[in-house]
């Protein structure tokens, strides 16, 4: 009879706010979310971009970093918004990954814990988010965590050319 195997050791995680020097890193986990929603050739982002959006004087949004075992594991990209309903702001989480190498171990789940907290913290009183209606591993994942899918509402996106023509539009 052979011995059972022991399952692996979870691993030492820490989720912290991300510096100014991890701006590398996030676009490198951008890319790689961007390759794994089959979205690459969509990614203009730069460093210099997401160091002036992220950590310059006017940042516009905020980046948490889940590292396992000291290495870089993934992350959660969110910004506030506002409901005028509720009178208050709201957290929208833009983009939510994890490295294949460490899924299954509750990095997406902490880090989205550590985004409630923020959001109890700063009074929020929602935190929203999207996810591809192909992508059924996120979906399964957003309802085991107690979310719930707003089919009543359509997103819509002006992209920069159609902002410039609406703009221009007399």
């Amino acid at each position: 009879m052979q011995p059972a195997l022991k399952p692996a050791p979870a691993p030492a995680v820490n989720i912290r706010l991300a510096a100014r020097a991890d701006t590398s890193l996030i676009l490198s986990f951008i890319r790689e979310l961007a390759e794994y929603e089959k979205l690459a050739h969509e990614v203009v982002a730069t460093t210099e971009i997401l160091e002036q959006n992220l950590f310059g004087p006017n940042a516009h949004a905020e980046c948490l970093i889940a590292e396992a075992d000291g290495e870089s594991a993934g992350f959660a990209l969110f910004f506030h918004s506002f409901s005028t309903f509720l009178g208050k702001s709201g957290i929208y989480l833009e983009d939510l990954y994890v490295r294949p190498s460490v899924r299954g171990a509750g990095l997406g789940k902490l880090l989205l814990k550590e985004l409630a907290k923020i959001a109890i913290e700063r009074d929020c009183g929602r935190l929203e988010w999207s996810v591809l209606d192909w992508n059924q591993p996120a979906i399964d994942f957003y309802h085991r965590i107690g979310a719930t899918p707003l089919s009543d509402w359509t997103r819509n996106r002006l992209d920069r050319a159609a902002i410039e023509k609406l703009a221009d539009a007399s």
